[in-house]
């Protein structure tokens, strides 16, 4: 069987691991090339889009594709719903690996947004110096905030429009909270700007933020096809996988 992984993201290159030794299944992970040096999964890869829900479809249909899991980020936008389309289409069964979102405990002060336009409208009341946290992407909804300094992280650096007042860290996850609470401290931030990725390689600036006492701003994720058989872990898609394949449960889980 051949499977086709919609990836990039941290749980994609989990499920690649386990699968790849299967006996009898064909794994290809496809990135989206938004980073320029994306860390590779095991087996096969593609980079690039499809050409939209048609265009998946064609590519599911002529690589005789026998099951795709969809692990994109939460935020990848249209991309899942492409999918949705494509595997109907295809008649070709689809899995949806949605890591959890984050959820407020005890000691928080968290703001939720809508956009990234309204997260950037609710910081002038909350703080001055902001860790911006939400990619590379979207940053001209903070380009006019002249009056605001921004500590922006990034995998890759970001192009205008962006905040006149930043300052860029490339870095990427996993992150921790000692690292988290330092870069806090050192930068003297006193808002917080995140989506809602969910998973446990970015969280730890929840935490860091909460110990501090700081604002930290939410941004909602964007609606996701509904109706779909979804698993919340690798191990739990993988096994999905397994059972298509005729072969069971993943040893150890």
């Amino acid at each position: 069987m051949h499977l086709l992984i919609l990836g990039g993201t941290t749980e994609a290159r989990r499920l690649a691991e386990l699968l790849h030794p299967t006996p009898g299944l064909r794994l290809t992970s496809s990135l989206a090339g938004r980073v320029a040096s994306p860390r590779l999964p095991a087996g096969e890869t593609r980079v690039g889009g499809f050409g939209g829900a048609a265009g998946l479809a064609a590519w599911l249909r002529e690589h005789r594709v026998g099951a795709v899991v969809d692990a994109t980020h939460p935020f990848a936008g249209r991309i899942s719903f492409n999918a949705a389309q494509a595997a109907a289409d295809s008649h070709v069964p689809l899995l949806a690996l949605r890591r959890p979102g984050w959820v407020p405990v005890a000691g928080d002060r968290w703001h939720e947004a809508g956009s990234l336009e309204e997260a950037a409208g609710a910081l002038p009341a909350l703080g001055r110096r902001v860790f911006l946290t939400t990619g590379r992407m979207g940053l001209a909804a903070f380009a006019a905030l002249d009056d605001l300094w921004f500590l922006v992280r990034s995998v890759d650096a970001p192009e205008p429009p962006h905040p006149a007042r930043m300052e860029v860290l490339l870095d990427r996850g996993p992150f921790t909270l000692d690292g988290e609470r330092a870069l806090l401290r050192r930068h003297r931030v006193d808002v917080v700007v995140t989506k809602d990725s969910g998973g446990a390689a970015t969280a730890p600036k929840l935490a860091a933020a909460r110990e501090a006492g700081l604002p930290v701003v939410v941004v909602r994720r964007p609606p996701a096809p509904e109706g779909l058989p979804v698993a919340a872990d690798p191990e739990s898609a993988a096994r999905w996988v397994r059972e298509r394949l005729g072969r069971g449960p993943v040893p150890g889980y």
